[in-house]
């Protein structure tokens, strides 16, 4: 007799050992046709797996998250099989599921975005066949017998422990190495497309093969598909290189790969940027400083990044020593601390920082303002007693939600543990991690654990930012430190008038600056709110006799610091108005000589409301409180 605990705590008793399906239709047919894979005990099987003791047991459906990974994770196999099916002499190398899908890299020979139609004809006959995806376990020596023609299988086998499980899977005749779990069968995958493809380099090394990277989508719903395929279309209207230079933002130039050029009207919204964060930093308490963008080998060795990121910096030899231009700029921020003496009763000490760092990125994973060489950072320091982690990690979570709402952003929280490469003691680490846990379960809003993937000097807390299209944007992050502080010998003096150790918060809240500002260009679709707008107002004379009074106009409105221009071409008013439509410009006015002899002004909202014999002061009040306030409220007048 097999006892099979659920979810709800029921209990179901079965005579014969059997299957996670078998158990899934007991439940019932219908039940089971939307199973996807089970848990055992919290361990991830496959439904054909036998459960032969007695255990608890839960099921993973179309619904669920995890069901779509498995979902991605048996597309990426079956794209596989049809990709040998063309192309007999291509080599597999990994098929990973990715946050927007899956992919496959393979090595062979270059192909277009036209072969994709004739891959996606076979998959379909694939998925249409319904073929079951089988499990079978080998020894290391059957697994490298049967993959002897392939490589790279033979490689990520060969770095296997002898004592490993290893496991393949079978649909139809093709087979493959995978740990699993995977769909019952291919005709469970109703929406599928592929994607892209682009080139990588077997495990991300440049001197190693390179490889063909297929990319693919895939839904339980063709439904959904539909829809994903519908936002890919919206994504691509506001795509923020192709905005960026419309609106005349930035530019990029091969002189300068990865570091982006901003343009006069991107200055404007990067300075509405910096001086909202500078309001809110400082009624927050925070000071601002700046350190040096080049800083001595020494510096880096005594911070543990010259040993834990030294692949990602730019170095240089000055006067026979070696330097580093910074990735980071906590540092520098150490020893701005030790410039002072400090006791209990001035922490914590809150110091912010717009610093430009530079990190080697390989050329063919720079995008735009997303993935860049040279960003500047958010950075601030917290430096406090134990005693204050809590109430400090609140703070920085609530000025982080005070300043994403500003521009419409929810967010959703993730706390990232000790990766593999690290420095600090386990205690350490304990400690910190337990600080984060405790004011995330404090500041109540739901979290999700990212095992292993915290800085090299700490756990961190990174907050995700959701966009009008529903992407989701990692942005700010909270990270806590006791080893920098321990390494740069960082002491107060406590109550007791001994020497004790502070800790450390690492945090950023927009992030890079270059990619905060790209994802509102898409957040936006270009269409900033005023507060934002690099041009707030357009002035439109109706002929060229009236210039020299917009002119006027203009410097009136700018001696309120409202962005401004003149639109003085010898072309039709109805062309001067869909432009600056066209250029998102939130108050178009148009000046007739009715409105020089009356000194009044006609506005037109991008909205369409017109306000006909507004007075200069009519307009300036409303539109400069709508600055102040830096809503998103369009509704001017």
């Amino acid at each position: 007799m097999i006892n099979i605990t659920f979810p709800d705590n029921s209990i179901k008793s079965f005579n014969q050992i059997p299957t996670g399906m078998e158990i899934a239709v007991s439940i019932s047919e219908g039940f089971a046709r939307n199973c996807v894979a089970m848990k055992i005990n919290d361990q991830l099987k496959d439904l054909s797996a036998q459960v032969q003791s007695d255990c608890a047991v839960s099921f993973i459906t179309t619904k669920d998250e995890e069901g779509l990974d498995i979902l991605r994770h048996s597309s990426a196999h079956v794209m596989a099989e049809a990709v040998l099916h063309l192309y007999p002499d291509a080599k597999l190398t990994i098929g990973p599921v990715v946050e927007d899908g899956f992919y496959y890299d393979i090595d062979m020979a270059p192909i277009s975005e036209e072969d994709l139609v004739a891959i996606e004809a076979r998959m379909k006959g694939i998925i249409d066949a319904k073929t079951e995806f089988t499990r079978k376990v080998v020894s290391k020596s059957q697994a490298l017998e049967i993959f002897k023609d392939n490589p790279f299988k033979l490689e990520l086998i060969n770095e296997l422990d002898d004592s490993q499980e290893i496991s393949l899977y079978q649909n139809g005749q093709f087979i493959d190495l995978c740990r699993g779990p995977h769909i019952p069968q291919t005709g469970m995958i109703k929406g599928f497309k592929l994607l892209k493809i682009s080139g990588a380099y077997w495990r991300a090394d440049q001197s190693r093969e390179q490889l063909q990277r297929l990319y693919g989508i895939s839904f339980f719903d063709k439904k959904q598909l539909n829809q994903y395929l519908t936002l890919i279309e919206e994504a691509k209207k506001r795509d923020h290189r192709k905005l960026g230079v419309k609106l005349d933002l930035y530019s990029f130039h091969d002189e300068a790969p990865g570091m982006p050029f901003f343009h006069a009207k991107g200055i404007d919204v990067w300075n509405a940027l910096l001086d909202y964060w500078r309001y809110e930093h400082k009624k927050a308490g925070y000071v601002e400083t700046k350190t040096p963008l080049m800083l001595n080998k020494k510096l880096w060795v005594q911070s543990g990044h010259w040993e834990n990121y030294r692949e990602n910096m730019y170095t240089s030899v000055i006067d026979d020593e070696e330097y580093a231009i910074k990735p980071m700029n906590c540092p520098g921020g150490m020893l701005l601390y030790k410039t002072k003496a400090y006791s209990y009763r001035d922490l914590p000490l809150k110091a912010g920082e717009i610093g430009l760092v530079h990190r080697h990125e390989l050329s063919g994973a720079l995008s735009g303002l997303f993935r860049v060489r040279a960003f500047h950072q958010d950075d601030a320091h917290i430096f406090m007693m134990p005693s204050q982690i809590g109430e400090q990690v609140l703070n920085v979570l609530n000025l982080a939600k005070r300043i994403y709402s500003r521009f419409g952003l929810d967010f959703h929280l993730e706390l990232s543990t000790r990766p593999k490469k690290s420095i600090g003691s386990d205690q350490q680490w304990e400690e910190a991690t337990n600080g984060l846990k405790a004011a995330l379960d404090q500041y109540g809003q739901q979290y999700f654990i990212n095992e292993g993937d915290g800085a090299f000097y700490g756990p961190k807390i990174d907050i995700h930012i959701k966009d009008a299209l529903g992407r989701t944007w990692q942005c700010g992050t909270v990270q806590l430190d006791m080893s920098l502080p321990e390494r740069f010998d960082l002491t107060y003096k406590g109550q007791d008038n001994e020497k004790h150790r502070p800790i450390m918060i690492h945090r950023v809240i927009y992030g890079s600056l270059e990619r905060f500002f790209g994802i509102l260009v898409e957040h936006f679709a270009g269409k900033f709110p005023l507060w934002l707008a690099p041009v707030q107002v357009i002035l439109l004379p109706i002929n060229q006799d009236l210039a020299d009074h917009a002119e006027q106009i203009k410097s009136q409105l700018e001696s309120f610091n409202i962005r401004c221009e003149v639109d003085a071409r010898s072309e039709t008013l109805k062309k001067k108005v869909r432009d600056a439509q066209l250029n998102y410009i939130p108050l178009i006015v148009t000046i007739g000589d009715k409105e020089k002899e009356t000194q009044t002004l006609s506005v037109r909202t991008l909205d369409g409301n017109v306000k006909m014999g507004l007075t200069i002061d009519d307009f300036t009040q409303p539109v400069l409180h709508h600055i102040k306030e830096r809503t998103l409220d369009e509704a001017i007048f």
